[in-house]
């Protein structure tokens, strides 16, 4: 997947765009190992795993230190290692569709299904781990507050609807709050599916502001089959930060 320079500028910028890079002068240093690491979007030969930017117990009470270890280190890593396998085995007349996670997610529908699956969950959890943070939680601020109280009427009212959606995710899947043109909207993908793939079956496609893994890994060590508590958990580490920087960008 070697690129030549200009080449790889525009891949470089091109990802930027579509995955909502976020400025390193409006974040915390402990982001942009995750935020600024091109091998993440637009790797040089393998895509691998981002640096966590906190340790596995800064998140407790709220999310408890061995999930978060076994989810990152183990199914994080596992999405990683089985994307870069599966890219491995592509066949050579679609390599064109995979220099970086937005031209997969361009071309989604035209890949073999391991890519869907692993590439969405690499992205999905990298993302994921950067809107979360210690001592996070609290109401949003600025422009993105302003937006929500305008698009649900309150913030609380978009508590309720955006946990309704995360609850009602049938299995396996993520909850998403995602701006597409003017609009906030709030929906919800199957599997390791998001917003920004190619995909008849994702009902509503924009730039994801927030993310919520509903995967069962993601809480059953210490909610079991309460996906309610776990939501509720969630709402006290959001890094409303990341979620405005990714709503200006």
């Amino acid at each position: 997947m070697k690129n030549n320079n200009s080449r790889r500028s525009f891949l470089k910028k091109s990802a930027t765009l579509a995955l909502g890079a976020i400025a390193a002068s409006s974040i915390n240093k402990g982001l942009a190992a995750i935020e600024h690491s091109e091998s993440i979007f637009v790797p040089e030969e393998k895509f691998t795993l981002p640096t966590l930017p906190y340790s596995y117990d800064a998140l407790e009470p709220h999310i408890d230190k061995l999930t978060m270890e076994i989810h990152y280190s183990k199914h994080h890593k596992a999405y990683v290692d089985n994307l870069n396998k599966a890219l491995d085995n592509l066949d050579k007349g679609l390599s064109g569709n995979v220099q970086s996670l937005d031209t997969i997610f361009e071309n989604i529908n035209k890949l073999p299904v391991a890519i869907r699956n692993n590439a969405g969950g690499h992205y999905n959890h990298s993302l994921f781990w950067t809107l979360m943070k210690p001592n996070g939680g609290g109401n949003p601020k600025g422009k993105l507050a302003d937006a929500i109280s305008t698009s649900f009427g309150s913030f609380d009212e978009f508590k309720k609807q955006f946990a309704d959606s995360a609850t009602k995710r049938f299995g396996s899947g993520w909850a998403w709050l995602i701006k597409n043109g003017d609009k906030l909207i709030i929906t919800s993908t199957a599997n390791q599916d998001n917003p920004l793939m190619n995909l008849d079956s994702v009902e509503f496609k924009g730039k994801p502001i927030l993310a919520l893994d509903v995967w069962e890994h993601a809480y059953y060590l210490k909610n079991q089959n309460r996906r309610a508590d776990y939501i509720g958990s969630w709402w006290q580490v959001i890094n409303w930060d990341t979620a405005e920087n990714l709503f200006m960008s």
